[in-house]
């Protein structure tokens, strides 16, 4: 504790105070143009149109001139050959989420040449204006108001049988958002018409190069907003070489489910190798510190605050361990000059733009942090024009695509796919336990994995142990894939899975370690006997290198590292490596995959959303260690 308060002192004498940062609007210290469009309900365009010099960053006390959101007409934007929602949305720094809520009727048959849309917030006078686009309805062959749901049918092709939407089911029946029972009895619109066409076959499908959400919707004849559905993993961006699940009435390359696989892996390389030390680089790291709000706090108040700021501690432990990974790059002599500054912020502001505009990043070759999404976001955005590589080390969330934002934390659905992978690789059949209050994994599951059989509970909420029984196979392996909220049912599950191991291989699985099973009530020994599955960022620390690592970080800091400090030293070390190869950082992290002491990196890059595709499956085993599946 008293070499943290003192690491604390040392941060202020090395940091400093950081420089004050950026109707009429006054801006406010660490503002950003974002924020303050977003506060207005207006887009960053819109101001730029009013405020030219803003696009260079915002100082704090300089006056703004914000247009009214609701008086103002909406920006219009003439549709050119070949434009996407994504280009248009980069033209005018806007979400294309926001490009779709302005224009819902002229986007309903899809993005077409020559369309006019609003590329800023419309008035309620600019909406009236907008024509209501003509749809053509399909040809009526019944008049039924209901419809019974049969044996593995899915909310989406119950809604193409009858010519709708899956939202427009949902919003018809609430009681199925979270999934559909067999015998279940559903509500059409009255006098719904039914298309001729009502079998729609489900093939895979393999992205090829340069295809958009857009191109694939026309080519397969399904709304984007279906195809999303039927892909979850699409909300985090098209990626090429995905497998997706369309309807068989297009055309294109199909693969067959032996190859159904998500990413397609790169080849591991020791970037040390390869070094080029004829250059000098540099490297900036934007850590949240936030020393001005404990400056002036006396030795026993930092003492306090280290035991309770949990962000500060996981910002010191990020720190230490990217600071071992600088010096071991100085024993490599690698030529990297490294500057780091400490990133006040909030939930709502930072001061990230005053830092940018006050020291010169033209030259910076990547930036890693901050923590927070919206403010690494807001970085990202402000060194575009200089085309700096910003890691994004820790958030879990994905914002705007943007070519020079890296996320090293792999996407939720990622994790769940190489799972599913994982189980196809081993021939397995897959049962699953949900509980009905796990609604977004039952509809993952739904969605993606049809062939997925679904346990049940009787009247008293107990598991049906006789339908389990069927779904099982002998001479199999069965991964039981379990999603349950209170320890007394998982202790319950997990007692009758060991006693079925006697006839059957069984497997448990998890999409994660949830709190439940940390439960003292759940012998350990229950997970370990099922070899818990679970997909993981992160790996298990190994080799004799990782333990040297382990030991010489407990020398210095005289505690182990733990999981921030491990990602502190991965992150800032691939990224010192990566901005030293002959290629550049960027060429170097879309062609190789490399590993560290706890995190691999395997990014990939779709329509500008750039994110770590390496992840880990672990198991609990019988010795009473975590180890990696094979």
């Amino acid at each position: 504790m008293i070499k943290r308060v003192v690491f604390l002192f040392s941060l202020i004498f090395l940091f400093g105070l950081p420089a004050q940062s950026q109707i009429k609007h006054v801006v406010a210290k660490g503002e950003t143009v974002f924020q303050i469009a977003k506060k207005y309900e207006v887009t960053p365009f819109d101001i730029y149109r009013l405020n030219p010099d803003a696009k260079n960053g915002v100082q704090e006390n300089t006056t703004l001139l914000i247009p009214k959101a609701t008086s103002g007409k909406g920006v219009i934007h003439v549709v050119g050959e070949k434009e996407t929602l994504f280009g248009i949305s980069k033209k005018y720094n806007i979400s294309v989420a926001d490009l779709e809520a302005w224009n819902k009727a002229t986007l309903q048959n899809g993005l077409k040449k020559g369309q006019e849309i609003f590329v800023s917030k419309p008035s309620a006078a600019d909406l009236k204006s907008v024509p209501t686009p003509f749809v053509s309805k399909p040809k009526a062959v019944s008049n039924a108001t209901t419809h019974l749901v049969e044996a593995k049918e899915t909310k989406y092709g119950i809604a193409t049988k009858y010519g709708l939407t899956v939202t427009e089911l949902e919003q018809l029946n609430p009681q199925i958002v979270g999934g559909l029972n067999v015998g279940q009895t559903v509500v059409l619109k009255p006098g719904v018409q039914v298309k001729k066409t009502t079998n729609v076959t489900l093939v895979d499908y393999e992205v090829q190069p340069k295809e958009t959400l857009y191109s694939l919707s026309k080519k397969f004849d399904i709304a984007q907003a279906d195809l999303i559905t039927l892909n979850p993993d699409l909300q985090d961006g098209l990626k090429i070489g995905m497998i997706l699940k369309v309807p068989s009435n297009g055309t294109g390359t199909f693969v067959s489910k032996a190859k159904d696989s998500v990413l397609v892996a790169k080849n591991k390389v020791n970037l040390i190798t390869s070094v080029d030390k004829s250059q000098q680089k540099n490297m900036v790291l934007l850590l949240p510190f936030n020393l001005t709000k404990i400056e002036t706090d006396s030795v026993k108040t930092k003492t306090e605050q280290l035991k309770t700021n949990k962000f500060l501690n996981l910002t010191l432990d990020f720190y230490a361990g990217a600071q071992m990974a600088i010096d071991s790059a100085k024993v490599l002599g690698l030529p990297v000059n490294v500057k780091v500054y400490d990133v006040e912020s909030t939930k709502y502001s930072s001061n990230v733009a005053s830092i940018i505009s006050k020291n010169n990043f033209e030259n910076v070759d990547v930036v890693v942090g901050p923590f927070q999404n919206t403010v690494v976001e807001t970085t990202a955005q402000l060194l575009a024009k200089y085309n700096v590589p910003v890691i994004s080390p820790l958030s879990k969330e994905r914002g705007l695509p943007m070519d020079n934002l890296y996320y090293s934390i792999p996407s939720e659905d990622l994790l769940k796919a190489s799972m599913f992978n994982y189980f196809k690789a081993k021939n397995g059949n897959v049962v699953a336990i949900i509980s009905s209050k796990k609604t977004t994994s039952k509809e993952y599951i739904s969605a993606n994995h049809p062939e997925v059989k679904h346990a049940a509970f009787n009247d008293k909420g107990a598991l049906d142990v006789a339908l389990l029984k069927t779904q099982l196979v002998k001479g199999q392996k069965n991964f039981v894939l379990m999603e349950i909220e209170k320890a007394s049912t998982i202790l319950n599950i997990t007692n009758i899975l060991k006693g079925l191991q006697k006839e059957y291989d069984i497997q448990l699985a998890v999409f994660e370690l949830y709190d439940a099973l940390n439960f003292e009530e759940i012998p350990m020994k229950n997970l370990t006997d099922l070899k818990l599955l679970f997909p993981s960022t992160t790996k298990v620390a190994e080799t004799p290198e990782e333990k040297i690592f382990e030991k010489q970080f407990k020398k210095i800091n005289n505690i182990y590292p733990n999981a921030a400090a491990k990602k502190g030293f991965d992150v800032t070390f691939d990224a010192m490596l990566r901005i030293c190869q002959p290629e550049g950082f960027v060429k170097s992290a879309a062609t190789t995959k490399t590993e560290y002491i706890e995190n691999a990196f395997d990014y990939s890059s779709n329509n500008g959303m750039i994110t770590n595709n390496a992840t880990y499956l672990l198991y609990y085993d019988s010795d009473l260690t975590i180890k990696q599946a094979q």
